[in-house]
Parts: C-alpha cells; structure tokens; sequence
C-alpha cells in the first residue's frame, strides 16, 4: 500500500564517484519488494517532485530499506548530505516489482548496468534460483561487487576492461560461455534493447526494470510512458506509465 511516512537516516556514504549508499529506517521496509522504488522528498521546496529511487536492499528485519543512487541534479545532490540522524518524508513502496515465481529451481541470469546495478542485489538475496549475476560499470569502482558474491557467482564487464570482461554485460554472457533459462535486469535502454533482442534469439523470457524513465514516479506526469502490445486501461492506447504499470514488464510485452 502506498504511503508517506517520516523515515529516519541511519547512515550514508560515498561509495563510487557521485554514488551514494543510503540506509533509511522506515516503516516501508517491511512491505518492499525487489524491483520496486521509493520517492524521497527534497527538504527543498524549489524542487516540487520527490525524487524516485529504486530499492537495492532490505534489512532481514523489515525495519529499514538501502538506497544506492548516482547524484544527478539539484534533489539527489541535496540528499548526497543526509546524515544519519536526519529525517525524511518518503512515499513508498511504489511499482511492480520482478516476478521471483518465475525463476524458482531455474538457472537465471540477473543483470544490472550502471545504476541499475543496484536492485539486482535485493532480487539476488530473496531468488531460489541458480544465480549468475552480470553486472556492467564504466570502470574499476565495481560498487556492491562484495555485496552480489555473497549470493551467487558474479561476472563483471567493465567498459574500460579494467575489471573482468573489456565491454559490456552482452560480452560478459559471451566471453563466459554463459546460459539461462530466464533473465533480469535493469540498467540502461540499449543493454535493455541488447537483452530483449538476446532472449528473443534465445526463445528465453526476459524481465526487464524500465525505471530509468521515470520522473515524478507516482503517474502524474506521464513522463514515463512507454509503447505496449496491449492497450492500457488508463489511456485506452498501447502505451503505459512505467511507474505505475511498471517498472518491471516483461521485454516482450514492451516496445524499447
């Protein structure tokens, strides 16, 4: 159920070039599901939206939730000077998060590029699957490495090939001989547009995060809207809100 709430943060730190690690103690812990996001509130009042962020972790006890964010503006660089003590207005949990169902006793591929790298950790802790996780950066600072290898095999791609595969995720799946019966992932539009042509070749379901469209995050401005097979009960066109539809669809039912 979505809801405002006051949350607290517990701490934060910089943990890559303008990524920040976030824990928030909040009652919406509990309800959180991988793939789903929350919208943090600017103490800003210039800044009129609340800024959406996708959940990378929840707390065994369901008492705080973990953000891990890239500073991107005026909201995120405020939030980037939380200290712990501070409190927050949050709404959450908001979107459909991924279909864990779908994967139970598979062999998986969980792939995350970029800043959306983080929701995979959270899929990655709560799926009874065989787990290859294939995470893509831009360079050495492998952020939440340590964190994936306590929950499956990790294969990295780095575009500079300082870590692992020279390249991206795609790369990674090749140069590792590697294969699944069904993928997730979240990241950027063209690995996204690389994966659904992959698990279409492969005749092979895919489930793909669109969350990098969103804006306000909670369907008002439908700046998130992307094309579908079906029509949306909302618009009565083949389209729908990623944030509330999604984020989560599957690649086959979306055009990308």
């Amino acid at each position: 159920m979505k809801q405002k709430v006051k949350a607290r943060v517990m701490e934060q730190k910089q943990i890559a070039p303008a990524i920040y690690d976030m824990w928030i103690e909040t009652e919406l812990a509990g309800q959180a599901r991988p793939g789903q996001f929350i919208c943090i509130y600017p103490k800003d009042k210039s800044t009129l939206l609340p800024r959406p962020i996708s959940i990378c972790e929840v707390r065994e006890d369901g008492k705080a939730l973990r953000v891990v964010y890239r500073v991107a503006g005026a909201g995120t660089g405020e939030f980037s000077g939380y200290k712990a003590g501070d409190s927050i207005f949050v709404l959450g949990t908001l979107g459909n998060g991924f279909p864990l169902e779908k994967a139970k006793g598979k062999k998986v591929f969980l792939m995350g590029g970029g800043i959306g790298v983080p929701p995979i950790l959270e899929l990655a802790k709560q799926m009874e699957a065989d787990k290859q996780i294939i995470v893509g950066y831009r360079d050495d600072k492998t952020f939440l490495k340590e964190d994936f290898e306590k929950y499956g095999k990790v294969y990295i791609a780095t575009e500079d090939g300082s870590v692992g595969t020279k390249g991206n995720v795609m790369n990674a799946i090749v140069e590792n001989g590697l294969e699944a019966d069904v993928i997730y992932a979240c990241g950027p539009m063209p690995m996204l547009r690389a994966i659904k042509a992959y698990a279409s070749e492969h005749h092979i379901k895919a489930y793909i995060s669109l969350e990098e469209h969103m804006a306000c995050g909670v369907g008002a401005c439908l700046g998130c809207v992307v094309k579908t097979k079906e029509i949306d009960h909302h618009s009565h066109v083949h389209n729908a809100r990623i944030c509330t539809d999604g984020p989560v669809f599957e690649a086959d039912d979306v055009e990308i």
